[in-house]
């Protein structure tokens, strides 16, 4: 006899989930096919109720990638839901193949977000989105299962309006403090039960996108309370693969934010920033999303104090960092960032470091042999991935170094492109001398005294082998530097110029060399050949840091400031700790609070953080800074005569509106840096140096600072406005930012900053 369900005869049993089964059966009215859900328990009220609420919550619908609902009914106390049979596979099937390639991934995305997007606007938020609930057909996505929809009251709900005040719900079907969906799908505030809304179904959409990029989940822990707490409080991993996918990475990123407001706050906008991802170069290219892992290599510990030997205990570790730095599926970690983290502490070192791995060491010299042991550690449960124990003369150092490297890469089994096994296998010195000086010069100061060392002993290096490329761009830096703060401009620069451009012939995908010719592009007056350089990295897919800080300052000095703001954003996403001058671009947008958040105070000396004081009105404040920065300079052992204490002594005078200033200012008048001019020039209009003022702004803006933005509103050149060369000025800087702007448009890299923005 067969069994029937109302007027529908079942043909087979489907599946099962938490709240009911689902059964094919043959709608012999309208001769068709159809899936019959119904649920477990017929007399739980509240079930019933959620049962009835999907069914509303499905039906409000009539869209292409939602299933369509044909009929609900009740048989015998037990009720039914009649929708569509679908023919094809949820999209866990697909996943649990293999991770999918970027082209299907953004379009199931896109087919997910305009069903979220109809469903928000009818009043509903869906609360289950995960891999089983979006099927797969031959005529496109389809979401299911609205079981844990919450309707939003409707007369508070408006077409552009799809977010759920407190007090706006339907009366919930859960008791207070039970948690209703799949946990490694959630939103924080599901976990946290805190009020919920539409942007809680678009952190799940990242988690889904990240999920098919990678084929692995965002937050893949095994222990409940381990995955709430990943949930809550830990940043899912990067992906990288392409300038494609390094774009995605953004979107999935801003739609996993821990707070709400910080996510995408419409599945419109979502979808707006991933049709922007397919007009990259690379989207349609058989790519395939890694994870990233998060490296750090430790500076090593010297068993005993050893003069000759010491300095390894940073060489290595950096020479290890430096090779590793061109892969575009591992992060690597500054070893600097060491020094501020108690490195005995795992637990503090992989959330302050942001890593998930970590090289530590140990040096010992006996005789003529240098031994060196290592491990690679998971952090931060500190498991051991593997550990050796190594023996070399000095002459043998790059070999010992090569072989860690090398290490690790083999046991993260990080998939190297052929340009980034090139990298990897390294730039290797004609002889053990050459790559001493390289590492010795590694080690120097930075200061005058130290750059000046520091060139010497590279110039030593590319004695004994003309052929050493990093030595050539590690030199390039140093010449600019001289030439920037302590030397003869002109011939620092003409040598920092050839000795990158020497790098890069040598060799051309070298990160250390473009970035080296990038910031002497920048300091040179090519701030938009200098972004079109690092923007060729990007289109690469590169998770350098380095990169993107280097964006910060030359799209600052081309007037384009929230994409430079854009620009940090991505840096410290890779890598929280990184350096960048982002606090100058922040001030110039007058965004005050962000740009005194973001002073780099290990290398401030009082001058960026009193600037922001200053703007926020908080002028008290700043002198008072400037005097309590002034004792630590003197108690220090720095000399009232030296550059820094020159810098705070004119910029407390003019703050001070003490025309003495133009005695510490006048220091600094021919100031290479354009960027630099600009400063001092408003400074110069505080103290009514007004001739002087506008002749050193004219100079900044020819020479490569033409930050539109900042010589348009800076309330301190007021004074300048009425004057003709100050208009004409402003009008070159416009245009040449307007330049810029169309350069930066048109490249294709340049989307990777675009997407996901905050802006």
């Amino acid at each position: 006899m067969d069994e029937r369900i109302g007027p529908y005869r079942i043909l087979r049993k489907l599946g099962e989930g938490g709240m009911g089964v689902v059964y094919a059966a043959e709608d012999e009215r309208l001769r068709r096919t159809v899936a019959i859900k119904t649920i477990r328990e017929a007399g739980d009220s509240t079930a019933r109720e959620r049962f009835f609420r999907e069914a509303r919550a499905a039906a409000s619908l009539t869209h292409p990638n939602v299933c369509q609902i044909f009929d609900i009914g009740d048989e015998a106390g037990r009720p039914f839901l009649v929708m569509e049979l679908l023919d094809g596979e949820p999209l866990s099937s697909r996943i649990s193949r293999g991770a999918l390639p970027l082209g299907d991934s953004v379009q199931i995305t896109l087919a997910i977000l305009t069903a979220l997007d109809a469903l928000h606007a009818r009043g509903f938020i869906h609360r289950d989105l995960k891999p089983s609930n979006v099927f797969l057909t031959p005529g496109g996505v389809k979401l299911l299962d609205f079981g844990l929809a919450r309707e939003m009251h409707p007369a508070t709900l408006s077409a552009n309006d799809t977010t759920l005040r407190p007090g706006e719900e339907t009366p919930p079907l859960t008791l207070s403090g039970m948690i209703v969906g799949t946990p490694r799908y959630m939103a924080p505030e599901q976990l946290l039960n805190t009020p919920v809304d539409a942007r809680t179904d678009l952190f799940a959409a990242g988690a889904l996108l990240f999920e098919m990029l990678s084929g692995h989940a965002a937050f893949n822990e095994e222990n409940t309370m381990r995955l709430f707490h990943a949930i809550c409080y830990e940043a899912a991993p990067t992906l990288a693969g392409s300038a494609a996918i390094s774009a995605v990475n953004r979107i999935v990123h801003r739609a996993l934010a821990k707070r709400s407001d910080e996510r995408y706050q419409s599945a419109h906008a979502m979808a707006s920033d991933l049709r922007e991802v397919m007009m990259i170069s690379d989207a349609a290219s058989p790519v395939v999303a890694h994870r990233v892992t998060r490296l750090i290599v430790l500076p090593l510990r010297m068993l005993r104090p050893d003069p000759e030997i010491d300095f390894l205990a940073q060489a290595i570790p950096e020479g290890v960092t430096t090779s590793l730095a061109g892969i575009g599926t591992l992060i690597v970690r500054s070893p600097m960032t060491a020094s501020k983290i108690d490195t005995s502490d795992l637990k503090a070192l992989a959330t302050q470091a942001d890593v998930d791995v970590a090289l530590t060491g140990t040096l010992l010299r006996a005789s003529e042999q240098i031994r060196m042991t290592s491990q690679l550690l998971e952090v931060p449960g500190g498991t051991v991935l593997w550990s050796q124990t190594s023996q070399a003369t000095m002459s043998d150092i790059f070999a010992l170094q090569d072989t860690l490297t090398q290490r690790i890469v083999s046991s993260l089994e990080l998939p190297l492109t052929e340009r980034e096994a090139r990298l990897v296998r390294g730039d290797v010195p004609a002889n053990s001398r050459a790559h001493e000086f390289y590492l010795r010069a590694g080690q120097q100061g930075e200061s005058p005294e130290g750059w000046a060392i520091a060139r010497d002993l590279y110039r030593r290096a590319l004695d004994e082998d003309p052929r050493y490329a990093l030595a050539w761009a590690r030199v390039a830096r140093i010449h600019l530097l001289l030439g920037k703060y302590a030397g003869d401009t002109a011939k620092e620069y003409e040598l920092a110029e050839s000795s990158a451009r020497h790098a890069l012939e040598l060799s051309p995908d070298l990160p250390l060399g473009h970035l080296a010719a990038a910031m002497i592009e920048v300091c040179t007056g090519r701030a938009r050949q200098a972004t079109m350089r690092l923007l060729d990295r990007v289109q690469r897919g590169t998770n350098d840091p380095a990169v993107f800080s280097g964006l910060v300052m030359s799209l600052r000095y081309c007037g384009l400031l929230e994409t430079s703001i854009t620009a940090y954003e991505q840096a410290h996403e890779l890598d929280p700790n990184i350096s960048t001058s982002v606090s100058h671009s922040y001030w110039m947008a007058g965004r005050y609070e962000e740009a005194l958040k973001t002073v780099d105070r290990d290398r401030d000396f009082g001058a960026d953080e009193a600037l922001v004081l200053d703007s926020m009105g908080r002028y008290e404040e700043a002198l008072a800074m400037f005097a309590e920065r002034r004792e630590r300079l003197v108690r220090n052992g720095a000399l009232p005569t030296s550059a820094a204490f020159q810098v705070l002594q004119g910029f407390e005078r003019f703050l001070r509106g003490d025309r003495r200033a133009l005695e510490s200012l006048s220091t600094f008048r021919n100031f290479p840096d354009p960027e630099g001019r600009y400063y001092i020039a408003r400074g110069m209009v505080r103290i009514q140096e007004l001739d002087m003022a506008i002749e050193m702004l004219e100079e900044a803006e020819r020479d490569g600072f033409f930050c539109y933005p900042v010589f348009a509103h800076d309330p301190w050149l007021d004074p300048l406005r009425p004057n003709p060369r100050f208009i004409a000025m402003l009008k070159r800087a416009e245009e040449k930012m307007r330049e810029a702007q169309r350069a930066f448009d048109a490249h294709p890299g340049s989307r990777v900053l675009v997407v996901g923005g905050r802006s």
